[in-house]
């Protein structure tokens, strides 16, 4: 494995191609309204939750359909004019910039919830819709979707990247998640991959190669998922620590005992003092584990006393159970919060994330000499983790005018993520690439998986039209 290297200038390098007014015009024929050149609606379509810049994309067409779909990347590719998908904004890693220019296609208004198969543990859903949409949808027939990465992402965004979230320690990630998918192809054409049976032997499997690619090989229309029954019982703790170590040792114990436990996130105590300023709680500010059991109410019950045990062995005080539903959202309002509380820490401020991810039993070490080089550096930053999978997010705030702030947030980046490959992990444990960790990939899979990826890339989109400029370079 190489050593990774700086990571790409925090602002991407800008190639952007021409869009011929022939298109535009083509597309305001074909779409009317929904394909608007406005810039304020450009500007919206051209920014999401990263610390990149770049310009807006020339014209965004608002699909409703998968034949509007087909229809934008048909024309674009007559013209080889970039596509760059759009959900709802909430990625990190720059995913949705048009680097090169092109024509964002806005999946937002296909949101409708296609078919629900209860007898199969098996929804269809358009990539619009939303994770707390489908939620909703699902209650009345007692299922639940268990994909939680904070964001009240779309589904299309969550599958591109290969999201995952507090739920992953049980219920894996979007990974595990999808069983199949309608997509245009760079050409305009329109396949599917993947069935609602649950395996499958037939072929390549086209449907992981779509998910996690980003918007570099397809746009995704339509996505097959498994859903689940909700628990009979959910019981919620939180439970303080005197140091991030006992909590990050509770943690490794709990999953090496094999408890089935749901949620495990850990919050240090700086992001608890954010979120309590923020949300008005009354959380004690010390580490903190939030955690979440689900089953029958006897294995709850089971569950939560064993790991009370395991927690009271490292330090842990103050528990806090909670059982119905107002009682554990207060809880993890806690953690769907912290990432807002700490941008509004400090106005005016931007958040660069980490995302590594590495075997449970070197969490510890990984995590504790990360945040030793954090405090040493001055900038401030919150931590937050999926902790019981190995995954955990520094958030570094910066100026995003102070080049000096840029610099060392990146370095403190780099240095984890060198510390992360080399203890087996990843880069990316659920962000995905997108334009900052491209040199990473390069250093984490070596140059010829990136190779292989680049040939796959050319075979399916040989003018390079599909979210160009991301995962790697041509």
């Amino acid at each position: 494995m190489n050593a990774p290297s700086a990571p790409h200038a925090l602002l991407p390098q800008i190639n952007q191609r021409n869009v011929p007014p022939e298109l535009i015009a083509a597309l305001k024929a074909l779409f009317g309204t929904r394909c608007s050149t406005a810039v304020a609606v450009r500007e919206q379509h051209g920014r999401d939750e990263s610390a990149f810049e770049a310009p807006p994309p020339a014209a965004v067409v608002f699909a409703e359909s998968t034949a509007d779909v087909a229809a934008a990347v048909a024309l674009a590719a007559q013209y080889r004019v970039p596509v760059i998908p759009f959900g709802v904004g909430s990625s990190l890693e720059g995913h949705l910039l048009a680097v090169q220019g092109g024509i964002s296609i806005d999946l937002g208004r296909m949101n409708q919830v296609v078919a629900i198969h209860p007898e199969d543990l098996t929804v269809t859903v358009q990539p619009g819709v939303t994770r707390k949409q489908l939620n909703d949808a699902l209650k009345s027939s007692g299922l639940f979707f268990p994909i939680d990465p904070g964001a009240d992402a779309s589904l299309g965004g969550m599958s591109a990247t290969r999201a995952s979230g507090t739920n992953a320690v049980r219920y894996g990630t979007m990974r595990e998640n999808v069983l199949g998918l309608e997509v245009v192809t760079a050409s305009g054409a329109v396949i599917r991959t993947g069935t609602r049976a649950r395996k499958s032997a037939a072929g390549y499997d086209l449907t992981r190669l779509m998910v996690g690619s980003e918007g570099t090989l397809g746009v995704m229309t339509e996505i097959t998922l498994k859903i689940y029954p909700l628990p009979e019982a959910i019981s919620a703790a939180v439970c303080s620590f005197p140091s991030i170590e006992a909590a990050v040792r509770t943690t490794i114990a709990i999953i090496q005992m094999g408890v089935p436990i749901a949620r495990v996130e850990l919050v240090d105590a700086q992001t608890v003092r954010m979120v309590n300023a923020h949300a008005k709680l009354g959380l004690r500010e010390e580490a903190l584990l939030l955690m979440e059991f689900h089953g029958s109410p006897a294995s709850v019950k089971e569950q939560a006393e064993t790991v009370q045990e395991i927690a009271a062995e490292h330090g842990g005080n103050a528990f806090e159970w909670a059982s119905t539903p107002e009682e554990r959202t207060r809880l993890w309002a806690a953690r769907h919060n912290a990432y807002f509380a700490a941008i509004q820490s400090r106005p005016g401020c931007r958040a660069i994330s980490t995302d590594t991810c590495v075997p449970i039993s070197r969490l510890a070490d990984c995590l504790l000499e990360s945040i030793d080089e954090a405090d040493a550096s001055g900038i401030p930053y919150f931590l937050v983790g999926h902790v019981g999978d190995g995954n955990f997010h520094f958030g570094y705030l910066i100026d995003p005018n102070s080049a000096q702030e840029r610099a060392t947030a990146e370095a403190l980046n780099l240095q984890l993520v060198q510390r992360a490959l080399r203890m087996d992990g990843t880069c990316s444990g659920e962000h995905g690439i997108g334009l900052h960790k491209m040199d990473f990939l390069v250093a984490e899979t070596g140059a010829g998986a990136v190779d292989m990826m680049r040939a796959i890339k050319a075979a399916l989109d040989p003018h390079d039209i599909m979210n160009p400029g991301k995962v790697f370079s041509r």
